[in-house]
């Protein structure tokens, strides 16, 4: 009974999940070949045959776990006689590897483990042909493979965390956020892809819907300010959640946002701050914070003070970044007139919640108390600048005004008042240190300096750093001390036709002045120039006036320039006038009364000869002269014969002076006189060869009254110019005009060595060639010396 049971559950098991081999039973359809005879034209009979095999499709389970091969089904032809002439053969998705055939039988076996996840069917091609001739006894017909799909894969989340959040405070079933799982199996064939949701970790604060997986709030008044994270484990289970599915699992991070359900509150009823009377205005006093639960913009509170007696000196701001209340002086204090503050100051939510405000009022108030501190202050002047005004013919030591200042502290303390001379370099005023009397020191010049600018300096007595400053701006009053003058330099001229009454020149004049009524100038002739006066002055009665002709016709040839006095004199008190003198030229002029020429000079010239000739004439004459001084310059030049002649012109530095006396008694070539007198020559007498530049200290040795020989004396310069470091760096001959029969200085040549005190002989000379016969002749042997 047992074997019975077990045989009918695997007929029924092969039944339901091998199809494939009831399939192939009858996958074949033996019809009968129908034979249809036509006749064509020629009396051929023709015939066609029918199918004789066909079949849809073939299943087979997947991850096949046994040791053999997974046979698939059979093919099978009604062809096949059993005689084994025909043999089938498989092409398409993996024949020959994945799935073979048993050429004789027709069984398909799958050589490998399936997996339908990868691949869902395979699409095959079947034929069967004759193994002796090799063709095909039925067309190729295509089958296909399906992979019958089982519960192999679990459900897998679209991410491994998810991220969320929610407001605060939000009702129940509230969405948060949908999760997703997917499940790789077949959805189509049993429920081994059907998910279902549910929540592991995470109750009873949310839930999840198990169809869609949308996380919802199960919880209501959730608070922020008491928790804010919470951690949701989620489970996604395949074959709708039945016992023996496969399941996955994912984690929602979800966050509880802030919502502004809490109103600020001070954590004091009353602040007290101190504050300095010197603080200046917009310096801070102290900071107050009303707390708030909440955070962001639902935290932001603007501060305001409501009431109390500061309202005028203090001011209230709101730090953004920290969300406290700044309170900064907003005038000036005084410690003397006021020395407490209160003030009321209020903070407020900048953004409201609506569905909150019935759990109260989102503000609140506190009292904040300053005591302003005294200091020791400086002196106060009564004005914050003064003007004065002072003549500027005010005699030394005028009072022009003066200044007041005191000490604003309950102590008060005497002041002293100074003048800051950095603003009064010239000490033109000084000031009483006492009373503050501001008076001069010296004159005062309008002209020059309109006004001045200074400092007064007031300091306390008690406490000498406490110093104050004020502007004191000084504007010197004008008087008329200045005299009218021409306005400016006029070339005044007046044409040799000129008629009388003719005007020639207007002119006009300024005044260093500045009267409040403005300027009035009155011009005239002076009175010693009014007699047989040429020319005369017309008051235009507008600070302007005209020079006019007193007679017809002027000549240059008579006079060529007219000084004309013209007084102007001004309006004011005391009056100011001048004398200016105005130069008019005689020039002449053409019909319309152009100037052409003013030059006296010109007259006197022979007509028809213009400048340009007279320029033209001037130039030749200098070169003339020019080419006469060369000419002169070169024939006084005289050709010089080269001391050695030949084809290579190599020389050392001689110099060949043509110079030979007759000896001592030749006075006029050289002066004997101041050989025997050395000391006649200057001492400091530089050398015509170098620079005249005081290089080196002078090396002469101081010469002797009792040194008479000449000899000693030439010598001595030799010795002196042989070693003199300002000497040329090469060998040069000096003749000191000094030569004849007998002399007893002998040879002068610098040639001789300073170190050699006898004579030196130069008869090696002619032993050195025909270059050197020139200065073997001259210098050579005693027979020259006779000779010469």
């Amino acid at each position: 009974k047992t074997i019975s049971t077990v045989l009918t559950i695997k007929i029924i098991w092969i039944l339901v999940y091998y199809p494939v081999l009831v399939l192939s039973l009858f996958n074949t359809t033996s019809d009968a070949k129908v034979f249809i005879k036509r006749t064509t034209g020629d009396g051929v009979a023709l015939r066609r045959s029918k199918r004789g095999w066909m079949w849809n499709q073939f299943f087979l389970l997947e991850e096949y776990t046994g040791t053999d091969y997974q046979y698939v089904g059979k093919l099978h032809s009604d062809q096949d006689k059993g005689d084994g002439s025909l043999k089938y053969i498989l092409s398409g998705d993996g024949a020959g590897s994945l799935f073979l055939i048993d050429e004789n039988s027709g069984d398909i076996h799958a050589t490998k483990r399936l997996d339908r996840e990868e691949k869902a069917y395979y699409a095959l091609r079947a034929q069967a042909v004759n193994k002796k001739t090799g063709r095909p006894v039925e067309p190729e017909s295509e089958f296909i493979i399906k992979i019958h799909d089982i519960n192999d894969n679990e459900p897998k989340f679209t991410k491994e965390i998810y991220t969320a959040s929610v407001p605060e405070m939000s009702y129940v079933g509230t969405s948060v956020v949908q999760v997703t799982a997917t499940d790789a199996d077949d959805p189509t064939y049993g429920n081994s892809a059907r998910v279902v949701y549910s929540i592991l970790q995470g109750q009873p604060y949310f839930s999840v819907e198990p169809e869609t997986g949308i996380i919802r709030t199960a919880l209501p008044n959730m608070n922020r300010e008491n928790r804010e994270n919470y951690h949701v484990v989620i489970q996604a289970k395949d074959m709708a959640g039945q016992m023996g599915g496969l399941s996955g699992t994912t984690t929602v991070n979800i966050t509880l946002t802030d919502v502004n359900d809490n109103p600020p509150r001070f954590t004091h009823n009353t602040y007290q701050f101190g504050v300095p009377e010197s603080t200046e205005a917009g310096s801070p006093v102290g900071r107050i914070k009303a707390d708030d639960a909440d955070v962001g913009r639902n935290a932001e509170v603007d501060y305001t003070i409501i009431n109390g007696d500061g309202l005028d000196m203090f001011d209230i701001t709101t730090d953004m970044n920290t969300q406290e209340g700044v309170i900064t002086v907003k005038r000036p204090l005084d410690y003397e007139k006021k020395k407490i503050y209160t003030l009321k100051v209020q903070a407020e939510n900048t953004h409201l919640d609506p569905r909150f405000l019935s759990q109260g009022p989102f503000k609140d108030t506190a009292t904040v108390k300053i005591t302003v501190e005294d200091v020791d202050e400086p002196p106060n002047f009564e004005r914050a600048s003064y003007i004065m005004d002072v003549k500027e013919d005010a005699v030394n030591g005028t009072v022009i005004g003066s200044v007041s200042a005191e000490d604003p502290d309950i102590t008060s303390s005497a002041i002293r008042y100074s003048i800051d001379r950095h603003t009064d370099l010239e000490r033109l005023f000084n000031i009483h240190p006492g009373n503050g009397s501001i008076f001069t020191l010296r004159p005062l010049d309008r002209e020059e300096f309109a006004w001045h600018n200074i400092s007064v300096i007031a300091t306390e007595f008690s406490n000498p750093k406490q110093v104050s400053r004020v502007p004191v701006f000084i504007r010197v009053l004008d008087i008329n001390d200045n005299a009218p003058t021409l306005a400016t330099y006029y070339e005044t001229f007046v044409c040799e036709n000129a008629k009388a009454n003719q005007r020639i020149q207007t002119v006009s004049a300024v005044d260093a002045d500045d009267p409040t009524g403005g300027h009035k100038f009155f011009f005239s002739l002076s009175p010693e120039a009014s007699v047989n006066a040429n020319f005369t002055v017309r008051d235009n009665r507008d600070n302007t006036a005209g020079i006019l002709t007193r007679r017809s016709g002027f000549s240059r040839l008579e006079r060529s320039t007219y000084l004309l006095p013209v007084v102007i004199s001004d309006g004011d008190y005391p009056m100011q006038s001048s004398t200016n003198t105005l130069t008019v030229r005689v020039c002449t002029c053409d019909k319309e009364g152009n100037m052409q020429s003013c030059n006296a000079e010109a007259q006197m010239l022979p007509a028809g000869l213009s400048t340009g000739a007279l320029v033209a004439i001037l130039l030749c004459i200098i070169i003339l002269l020019i080419i006469v001084v060369l000419f002169a310059a070169l024939r006084r030049q005289k050709k010089k014969e080269p001391l050695i002649i030949s084809k290579e012109d190599v020389r050392d530095n001689v110099v060949s002076y043509n110079d030979e006396g007759g000896g001592e008694e030749d006075t006029q070539a050289f002066d004997i006189g101041t050989l025997r007198n050395p000391e006649a020559i200057e001492d400091n007498k530089q050398r015509r060869d170098i620079i005249p530049e005081s290089l080196y200290p002078s090396r002469r040795t101081a010469l002797t009254r009792d040194n008479a020989d000449v000899r000693d004396f030439i010598n001595q310069r030799l010795q002196e110019n042989d070693t003199d470091p300002a000497a040329p760096p090469y060998d040069s001959l000096a003749t000191y005009a000094y030569e004849g029969n007998g002399s007893v200085a002998e040879s002068l040549s610098s040639l001789e060595s300073a170190t050699t005190e006898g004579d030196q002989d130069y008869n090696y000379l002619s032993e050195w060639g025909p270059r050197f016969k020139k200065l073997a002749e001259m210098y050579g042997g005693e027979d020259s010396d006779r000779d010469s």
